[in-house]
């Protein structure tokens, strides 16, 4: 069995080696990931330590001595860049496994229960997609004490819907099947029927679920802290983007203070974009038929008939002149 599993990875793993758009989103993430973690190691100045500014140092632009300019402090919007991402993945993170795990449980049980539980679940679903996620996401923070804690827990309480709906559909399907009628007509129960066939196979989707909600997670905090609900004590991308805009920035021509957290967002949201991409297209084979790959085997064609062209005209212009010599 561990060798079967151990198999089945290695060749996930060569499948999505091959992919190109999510090996480039794959590099992005780890990229980002590596930013944040070696952070203290990379930064060349520590944000938390005293130090004297003077008015010149405030808006300085780019140069040897701040790769990406100061800010309104005179901090270094370069370390400030760096220990933003680490507040920002983590949140990141730590909010999509929230949502993901409410939403993962509500579909499953939905999509096998069915019934009465499935009516009352999607109904709760229902409701709770209706309403607008960013406009209550400010109501709740803003009516608690804005830390860290408070935003992963609102964004993950507030993002699990659509996971919720994806994971009961594919649940509906996979029931269906005739190996899951198969093992209960022996005799199996639910828990060996979610565990051993059901849930292997809602696992994918829910994979690629995961790591678009990250990239949403990071766009609703960024959303909150530049709205000046973010953890005061703790710097991300989208403080960042509130300090520059409430605090001159733009007035005073201090384009870098704007463009480091709006390219970190960017960056991370892309390569969560782009991964699940490539994680869809490597666990689920019927987008082997999608119109890019379409349009792939179509060029591929094309160019085999240009190449073949040739040969057959000069087999004909052969067979003309080996019948005009025969008359």
């Amino acid at each position: 069995m561990e060798n079967s599993t151990a198999g089945g990875i290695r060749g996930l793993w060569r499948s999505f080696r091959r992919n190109s758009m999510g090996m480039v989103g794959l590099v992005m993430l780890l990229a980002a990931i590596g930013v944040a973690v070696f952070a203290p190691w990379i930064a060349p100045y520590d944000p938390e330590a005293l130090r004297q500014v003077s008015i010149m140092d405030i808006y300085q632009p780019p140069s040897p001595q701040h790769w990406f300019g100061t800010d309104d402090a005179g901090g270094d919007v370069f370390t400030n860049f760096l220990y933003g991402a680490r507040v920002s993945l983590t949140v990141g993170f730590f909010a999509s496994f929230i949502a993901v795990t409410i939403g993962g449980l509500m579909g499953l049980s939905a999509g096998y229960a069915g019934g009465g539980t499935e009516n009352i679940l999607m109904r709760i679903t229902d409701i709770m997609l209706v309403i607008p996620d960013l406009p209550l996401a400010v109501v709740l923070v803003a009516l608690t004490k804005p830390s860290l804690f408070n935003i992963i827990l609102v964004i993950g309480l507030l993002g699990w819907t659509s996971t919720a709906r994806l994971v009961r559909s594919q649940t509906l399907s996979v029931k269906q099947r005739k190996f899951v009628a198969r093992a209960r007509a022996v005799g199996a129960g639910s828990p060996y029927l979610i565990r051993r066939h059901i849930l292997p196979l809602v696992l994918p989707l829910l994979v690629v679920n995961t790591v678009l909600v990250i990239s949403l997670a990071i766009l609703n905090e960024s959303t909150l802290s530049f709205l000046g609900l973010g953890d005061p004590s703790a710097v991300s991308w989208g403080q960042m983007l509130n300090f520059a805009f409430t605090r001159g920035a733009m007035s005073a021509g201090a384009w870098w203070a704007l463009v480091a957290p709006g390219i970190g967002i960017v960056w991370v949201v892309l390569a969560c974009t782009l991964l699940g991409q490539g994680l869809e297209q490597v666990l689920n084979p019927r987008l082997a038929g999608h119109h890019l790959s379409v349009g792939k085997r179509m060029v591929a064609r094309l160019s085999r008939a240009d190449t073949t062209l040739p040969s057959t005209a000069d087999n004909a212009a052969a067979d003309a002149n080996t019948a005009a010599a025969g008359g």
